[in-house]
């Protein structure tokens, strides 16, 4: 088998389209909490603190050499509402685990087909 024919089987996998797909569906849920932290959440923050927009903060050390603190700090947030909601998430998805096997099984009721071939079976005894 040549190399490409393996990276193909590889590739084709389902764990790394899974995982592919997660990535994409991640970096797009990313940009989604940026934006909420940057333009809806840091706004209020900033003016309960007296305007200040973390973005803006930096110590420039000297010209070219900046310390953008104020971004860092939009990037904390940013991890922070992400890991919270992941953990909320793991814990509904664990919620819902435990409920189903404490569950107990309902046995499923019998088609139509086997009713009535009960029926008829019934009627022919008699």
């Amino acid at each position: 088998m040549n190399l490409i024919q393996e990276f193909k089987t590889f590739a084709m996998k389902g764990n790394v389209l899974d995982m592919a797909i997660g990535i994409i569906i991640g970096t797009a849920f990313g940009k989604i909490v940026t934006s909420l932290v940057t333009d809806i959440i840091l706004p209020p923050i900033g003016l309960l603190i007296g305007g200040i927009d973390f973005s803006g903060l930096s110590i420039a050390l000297k010209s070219g050499v900046v310390i953008k603190y104020g971004l860092f700090i939009n990037t904390v947030i940013d991890f922070l509402i992400v890991a919270f909601v992941i953990f909320l998430l793991i814990k509904t998805i664990n919620r819902i685990r435990k409920y189903e096997k404490e569950m107990p099984s309902v046995p499923a009721s019998p088609s139509e087909e086997v009713i009535l071939l009960t029926q008829i079976r019934d009627l022919l005894k008699k």
